[in-house]
C-alpha cells in the first residue's frame, strides 16, 4: 500500500479539521439524541428522575389499550394524510398547469400563489382561525351573503375539524406548485406539437403527455407530502389543541403532550420511534410501487 506523501497528509488533516465542526455537531445533535431516544423508549423516564429499564413496556402499553388516545391519534393522522396528500397533489398540478400558460403578467400570478408559503405557520394558523370561525369567519360570511346558507362549524365541529385543517394545507400548496411548474417547463414542446398534428385534444395531451412526463415530480411530492402530513402538529396545537372531542388530536400532538405535558418522556420516545418505523415502511412501499407508474424520460 502506497504511503501518503507529506503534502497529501497535510491536505487530509486540513480536510478533517474543516469538517470537524460539522462532525461534532452531527454527533452531538443528531447521533447522540437518536441513540438516547432509543434507550429512553425502553425505559420509564420522567426527566426528573433517572430512567428505569422496562424493556418493551412502553410499546406494549401503546398497542394493548393502556394509552386510550393512541389509536385515536393514529386514526386522526391517517385521515388527515389520506385527504391532504392527494388534494394537495391535484391542486398543485392544476395550479401549475394554469401558471405554465403564456399569459401577460404571469410572474405576478406566480408570486401570488407562492405567497402563502412565505407566511410562517403560526401566523397562517392564526389567520385561519379567523377564516374558519363559524360566527364571524370569512368563509361562512361569504356563504351566507352569496348563497344565503349557514356554513358549517369548521374547527368548532368535530365532523368538520379535520377537513378544516386539510383545507388549510391545500391553501399552502405553493411550494409544490413551484416544483410542478419546473417539471412542466422541462417537458419538450416537440411532444405537444407532434400530438397536436396527430389530432390529439387538449385533454388527450394532458393525459398522454403532461401527466406521464410529470410523474417523477408527482412521485417526489407524494413522498414528501406523506412524510410531512404524518408529522402534522403546529396547526392543531395552535388552532384546536386537539379538540373538539379529540377530533384533531394528531399523533405528533399526542406525542408532545406525553413528553412535555405529562413528562412521560420514555413513552414519548417510543411513540416517536413507532412513527419513524411507519414513515419508513410507507416510504418503502411508495418507492416499491413507483416502477409501475413513474415514467423517466431518460429510461
Amino acid at each position: 500500500m502506497r504511503r501518503m506523501s507529506k503534502f497529501e497528509r497535510s491536505q487530509a488533516i486540513s480536510g478533517v479539521l474543516f469538517a470537524l465542526p460539522y462532525i461534532i455537531g452531527l454527533m452531538l445533535f443528531t447521533a447522540y439524541p437518536l441513540v438516547a431516544s432509543m434507550y429512553y423508549s425502553l425505559c420509564r423516564f420522567d426527566v426528573l428522575t433517572p430512567p428505569s429499564w422496562i424493556g418493551l413496556g412502553n410499546y406494549i402499553d401503546m398497542f394493548t389499550g393502556a394509552d386510550e388516545y393512541f389509536w385515536q391519534s393514529m386514526y386522526n393522522t391517517v385521515y388527515y394524510a389520506a385527504l391532504s396528500v392527494p388534494l394537495t397533489i391535484l391542486t398543485g398540478v392544476g395550479i401549475a398547469m394554469l401558471l405554465n400558460m403564456k399569459v401577460k403578467g404571469m410572474a405576478v400570478y406566480r408570486t401570488i400563489f407562492f405567497l402563502p408559503v412565505l407566511v410562517p405557520i403560526v401566523a397562517s394558523s392564526i389567520l385561519w382561525l379567523w377564516i374558519l370561525n363559524p360566527q364571524y369567519g370569512l368563509i361562512n360570511n361569504l356563504l351566507y351573503k352569496l348563497f344565503s346558507i349557514e356554513g358549517p362549524g369548521w374547527i368548532a365541529d368535530e365532523r368538520w375539524s379535520k377537513f378544516s385543517l386539510v383545507l388549510m394545507s391545500v391553501w399552502a400548496a405553493g411550494q409544490s406548485v413551484v416544483i410542478y411548474l419546473a417539471g412542466l417547463q422541462d417537458i419538450p414542446e416537440q411532444l405537444y406539437e407532434a400530438a397536436e398534428l396527430d389530432g390529439a385534444s387538449t385533454l388527450g395531451r394532458i393525459r398522454h403527455i403532461t401527466i406521464p412526463m410529470l410523474t417523477p415530480v408527482i412521485f417526489f411530492n407524494l413522498v414528501m407530502g406523506v412524510i410531512n402530513s404524518l408529522q402534522v402538529f403546529t396547526q392543531a396545537y395552535i388552532m384546536t389543541d386537539g379538540g373538539p372531542a379529540n377530533s384533531t388530536l394528531f399523533y405528533m400532538l399526542h406525542l408532545y403532550r406525553n413528553a412535555f405535558g405529562y413528562l412521560n418522556m420514555g413513552y414519548a420516545c417510543a411513540l416517536a420511534w413507532f412513527l419513524f418505523v411507519v414513515i419508513i415502511a410507507i416510504t418503502l412501499i411508495v418507492f416499491k410501487t413507483s416502477g409501475r407508474w413513474v415514467f423517466y424520460s431518460g429510461g
